[in-house]
């Protein structure tokens, strides 16, 4: 996958190395190309070496922990796209990760299929964030942002001034997890009860959706946040 004559580089954290190879041959199969690093020293050091248009990054490094590099990279002021690895069982971390900057996360075990796909997510992501569209568009959704218009299947529908502060902060993160924390401070301004999420992403969901019950638009991270699905 290239935009250009020059290949996408992919920066590769992490300790084992049999996730290293696995990691390589897959995705240089697809026209990436690969640079690695088996700790967070290393990988800032690349960072600071190397052009990096992703970077994919276990959490559990031998010699810091992989929430501490998100962190410097963020203050460094770099909005290369962040792509965790993490257990099944380390929900917290995934939280933590997100908040802290990551765009997305995968866990191990993966299929390459799925790593593809959040990989392809965050890179369109990060072209689309720099040059925002004014108009958004996914599936049945549209989203003008500049006349505060929403249509559905070519329907224009009303929403409260908190219903669409709600649904703007998942427009400008379409294809990223975003934590319920994250949408707490954007929307409310403070850590307001989990609950109030709950009933307006519900509210959401209803305006949205063909089937709310089975939303395919805004898709839930179970104990993580919300995913809205990414502009087409």
């Amino acid at each position: 996958m290239s935009t250009g004559s020059a290949p996408q580089v992919i920066l590769i954290v992490d300790d084992e190395v049999a996730i290293r190879r696995f990691l390589r041959t897959s995705l240089s199969s697809q026209g990436f190309q690969l640079v690695e690093a088996e700790n967070g020293k290393s990988a800032l050091d690349q960072l600071r070496r190397n052009r990096v248009d992703l970077l994919i990054l276990d959490l559990g490094l031998p010699d810091m922990d992989g929430a501490e590099i998100i962190g410097r990279i963020r203050q460094s002021g770099s909005a290369v796209p962040i792509l965790v690895l993490s257990s099944r069982t380390d929900e917290q971390g995934k939280v933590d990760a997100l908040d802290l900057g990551a765009d997305d996360y995968v866990t191990k075990p993966f299929g390459m299929d799925e790593l593809l796909a959040r990989v392809r997510a965050a890179l369109r992501h990060r072209m689309q964030s720099r040059g925002e569209q004014p108009v958004f568009h996914s599936g049945d959704l549209t989203v003008d942002l500049v006349r505060r218009i929403v249509t559905v299947r070519g329907n224009e529908v009303k929403f409260s001034p908190r219903e669409y502060d709600l649904l703007c902060v998942l427009v400008q993160n379409a294809g990223k997890v975003v934590t319920h924390r994250m949408l707490l401070k954007e929307v409310w301004g403070s850590q307001a009860d989990i609950q109030y999420l709950r009933i307006y992403i519900r509210a959401l969901r209803h305006k949205i959706e063909r089937d709310p019950e089975r939303p395919q638009c805004i898709q839930t991270e179970q104990g993580v946040g919300y995913r809205l699905r990414s502009a087409e």
